[in-house]
């Protein structure tokens, strides 16, 4: 078995990576070339071949700044990723062509966002988890399965003249317009617009943007994704001065409606930490966790890394940024947001 770094336009390797169970999009070479687009950093894709087989790929990315530091990850900006292969052979040779590149390349660590335990000799940060949620087959069962409390909670902003509309980048400048405000109240530097543009046009027909809206502006965003059986929504927003119309609730029905209606079997909600806000906010729809397990190699002596934003060292610079205004933030953001995965 050879592993080697490949370009990132083999159809092969997207056939391989949705017959292998825990196949992801994020394995996929089309969202290295968004990354490399997007933000600049430079692709490195591995692939594990037994003869003329393909065995396993490991999709990285190399990320390096003053401010953040140098690693190698797979995949940054996204939930999922790391080694996408059944053989354990491969995952072995995949890690160590991995940790060989990292060395070459002086990277203080290399991060692999796992959904389970591939390597348990490796370092992990399993606090996290997904929020996932079983869809039935029809959207009528799905809105009885909801108790009476959050069926009257989507209701209501329908009330108050809240609609909803499901479309694709003619939809980019609303949802950006709340995407950046949230992310400034958050005290977050906000993505490019490119990003969501780039993603949009890659894959035309399995991601979406969903609006709630009233009087044409725009109060909730988000942004759906699809991928063999399950839709996920790796980002959402809404206005804080609107949380009194409640528009994300109505958003978030018309998203699941969305996935049951686009034959989908499975909603991921994204990323939570137990018994946090964002967590019972999912476990009221029904989703249910699923353990994320991110596995590291660490250079020596080196401590795990901590980019989050909850690390305390990050605090002065939330407040601050939390004061700056949107327009400034859409400018600044993305030259400083490009180096946190």
């Amino acid at each position: 078995m050879i592993i080697e770094q490949q370009d990132l336009a083999q159809a092969a390797v997207e056939e391989f990576v949705a017959a292998t169970p825990g196949g992801k999009i994020y394995h996929l070479p089309a969202i290295q070339k968004v990354i490399q687009q997007t933000f600049g950093h430079k692709p490195v894709y591995l692939v594990a071949r037994d003869g003329g087989t393909l065995r396993g790929v490991l999709p990285l990315t190399h990320m390096k700044s003053r401010l953040f530091g140098n690693f190698l990850i797979s995949v940054p900006f996204f939930n999922y990723g790391g080694v996408c292969s059944e053989d354990e052979d491969a995952r072995r040779l995949l890690l160590e062509k991995a940790i060989d590149i990292a060395q070459q390349l002086r990277v203080s660590h290399i991060e692999l966002r796992h959904d389970r335990i591939l390597y348990p000799e490796l370092q992990q940060k399993s606090h996290k988890v997904a929020m996932v949620l079983q869809l039935p087959d029809d959207a009528e069962t799905l809105w009885k399965s909801f108790k009476s409390k959050l069926r009257s909670q989507v209701r209501r902003p329908e009330k108050d003249g809240v609609e909803v509309k499901i479309g694709r980048v003619e939809l980019v400048g609303e949802f950006y317009s709340v995407f950046a405000e949230n992310m400034r109240d958050l005290g977050t530097p906000v993505y490019s617009r490119r990003l969501f543009e780039n993603m949009l046009r890659t894959f035309p027909d399995s991601s979406w943007l969903v609006i709630a809206h009233r009087d044409g502006e725009a109060l909730a965003a988000g942004f759906l994704l699809g991928y063999g059986d399950m839709l996920e929504i790796p980002w959402a927003s809404s206005l804080r001065r609107f949380n009194r119309l409640a528009p994300n609730m109505l958003m978030y029905w018309h998203a699941l409606k969305h996935a049951v209606e686009q034959g989908y079997k499975k909603f991921d909600f994204g990323r939570s930490t137990p018994g946090e806000g964002t967590y019972k906010f999912k476990a009221q729809w029904g989703a249910q966790p699923v353990e994320l397990h991110w596995e590291y190699w660490m250079a020596d002596g080196k401590p795990l890394p901590d980019l989050s934003p909850k690390n305390a060292k990050f605090d002065a610079a939330i407040r601050i940024w939390q004061k700056i205004p949107v327009p400034v933030t859409r400018v600044i953001g993305p030259p400083i947001v490009r180096n946190i995965p």
